[in-house]
């Protein structure tokens, strides 16, 4: 079985759970176990602790945000460790890029990152086909069952350290993340700015794109915006985002630029599972309640804007 060591910052520890959490099969199988700080026991020696893990460790990820690489622990006690046991041969080293960071300058910007195309998992319109892609970069990973491991050097030179207990226990061990009001209206706040500037950018792109299309974007106030693109003077498409709006928690859309707030003709919830905020695409869109996918801000972006696009692409 081999052992898969995390490399993070606490700030992260939301995506690692998830993480961890698509794992599952993995480890079910019998083909891995997992390992972060958070394994460590009350009365452990904290940094013996991690630098044992980290020598024993067949497979180290590097999970890579501006809080990730601003984190001392991680960059220069963790990740210069890692590099030269992949250096070495005796660990596979994978940055999982999980935020908008600059990481393609660093030591570990020359290996091939996860997930796919070094794209964040955040970007990804649904958090967990990026965590299910992830997922597969480590199993391709696994070192074979016949692959004689090589011996860490720096672990030889190192004092031996005392024997680990060897005791069996359960992979449930994962408890579910609480998040509070708070915590949902800050979501909020943060993806209808996002919203805002992604429109503004989008329709500025499309005009500048196309020869006869013209756009606006307005700011209505701190929960509102709408927008309109015309083609040869005449209006195609017309939209408003709204924060609240009839539903409360989530993000109300609607085919016209009144931006009212008490009707739409879609919907995004911001709910949670047991790890991570998410927006839920409502009743109203062409699935019909019936799309199960997670969004990120970025995912909601990219929904939204097919809404106003469609009556341009369709004209």
């Amino acid at each position: 079985m081999a052992t898969v060591f995390f490399s993070y910052s606490h700030a992260d520890e939301d995506l690692r759970n998830k993480l961890e959490e698509h794992l599952a099969l993995l480890k079910r199988q019998g083909f891995v176990e997992a390992w972060h700080d958070r394994r460590l026991k009350a009365g452990d020696e904290v940094d013996p602790g991690i630098s044992e893990a980290l020598e024993r460790a067949d497979v180290i990820l590097l999970l890579v945000s501006s809080a990730f690489l601003a984190s001392n622990y991680c960059y220069e006690r963790e990740m210069d460790r890692a590099l030269e046991r992949h250096a070495e041969g005796s660990a596979r080293v994978i940055p999982v890029i999980l935020r908008h960071c600059d990481w393609m300058s660093s030591p570990f910007g020359k290996l091939l990152a996860a997930p796919r195309d070094g794209k964040p998992v955040t970007a990804w319109p649904d958090i967990d086909e990026a965590m299910v892609d992830v997922v597969r970069k480590i199993r391709d990973a696994l070192p074979k069952a016949d692959a004689p491991r090589q011996a860490s050097a720096g672990a030889s030179a190192r004092a031996p350290a005392a024997p680990a207990r060897d005791l069996p226990r359960s992979s449930n061990l994962r408890l579910p993340k609480r998040f509070t009001e708070a915590d949902r209206d800050r979501f909020l706040d943060e993806a209808f700015e996002y919203l805002a500037r992604f429109f503004e950018g989008s329709l500025e792109e499309l005009q500048a794109r196309n020869e006869g299309i013209e756009t606006t974007f307005r700011r209505i106030d701190a929960n509102r915006f709408s927008a309109v693109i015309y083609r040869a003077g005449k209006a195609v498409s017309r939209g408003s985002v709204v924060r609240g709006g009839m539903f409360g928690h989530g993000i109300s859309w609607a085919a016209s630029d009144r931006a009212d707030t008490n009707s739409c003709n879609d919907y995004l919830l911001a709910e949670v599972d047991d790890q991570v905020l998410h927006f839920k695409p409502g009743a109203m869109g062409s699935y019909g309640g019936n799309d199960k996918r997670k969004l990120t801000q970025e995912g909601a972006a990219e929904y939204l804007w097919d809404q106003m696009m469609q009556p341009l692409q369709r004209s």
